[in-house]
């Protein structure tokens, strides 16, 4: 579009300033605007000023209202010039629906990790931020380990990141998960501690000790104290107070057989 130029401000036109004024934006915003090609004056003074009508108003205001609404400009500068219908609008508008809405499912998951990390935070009894980084990224994946991380102290969470990486993590708590799903299960069928049955699961859950500790003996005593849990807080202290009931004589029995005892 060619830019008129007048030797003076005719009737009909406004300064920059005017604009901005009248519009509550800044001139630098109408400037950047122009820069972009979303919104060029309708005509230029022979000075340089830039010089708007009630026209260039009324696309300022659908810019502004499209801006609030949490549109990009970029997406603001493809539609502008095909919101000619209802329609046209109402389709714009339901696809800026979509996208708050992720936002907003993105923002919960946030502030739900936020609140359970404050919980988390006010039973700790010192500020660990070591400890918190780690807590939250087991939020982020929605993994309940964080109830045992905040148990754990520095050395043996430094043993954890440079034992396990995230895939490796994560597959490490899966199979712990499920192996503590199944020991309950046993304890609610009053299975017995010396049965086949019980004495592989219990082969299998010492193995994951032992690949936790990377055989390092000397971290087991460490181990039972942190593990230990007098009166359970949370389903997941629960699950877990159930398990070293039933896993404690089960270890016993299968230590036996094997001649040798670890933590003795």
């Amino acid at each position: 579009m060619t830019v008129a130029k007048y030797r003076a401000i005719p009737a009909g036109f406004m300064t920059i300033g005017e604009v901005a004024k009248k519009m509550g934006v800044t001139v630098r915003t109408l400037q950047y605007y122009d820069k972009e090609k979303l919104l060029s004056p309708s005509a230029e003074s022979e000075g340089g000023r830039r010089l708007y009508t009630d026209k260039d108003l009324i696309i300022l205001h659908q810019i502004m209202s499209l801006k609030s609404l949490g549109f990009s400009l970029d997406d603001i500068k493809q539609r502008l010039t095909f919101l000619e219908t209802p329609a046209d609008v109402a389709n714009a508008l339901a696809e800026q629906a979509d996208v708050i809405r992720k936002q907003i499912e993105r923002l919960t998951v946030s502030l739900t990790a936020i609140e359970q990390l404050k919980t988390e935070v006010l039973q700790m009894k010192t500020v660990n931020f070591k400890t918190y980084a780690d807590i939250i990224v087991n939020l982020q994946m929605k993994n309940d380990s964080y109830y045992l991380i905040k148990r754990f102290d520095d050395d043996t969470l430094d043993h954890i990141r440079s034992q396990f990486d995230k895939e490796s993590g994560l597959d490490f708590m899966d199979r712990f998960n499920r192996l503590s799903d199944e020991i309950v299960q046993l304890k609610k069928d009053n299975i017995p501690h010396e049965s086949e049955k019980c004495q592989r699961v219990v082969k299998e859950y010492w193995g994951l000790i032992m690949e936790f500790t990377g055989g390092d003996m000397s971290m087991l005593p460490k181990l039972m104290e942190m593990g230990k849990i007098d009166t359970a807080t949370n389903a997941w202290e629960e699950r877990q107070k159930a398990v070293n009931d039933f896993i404690e004589p089960a270890l016993q029995i299968y230590f036996s057989r094997l001649g040798e005892n670890p933590f003795e």
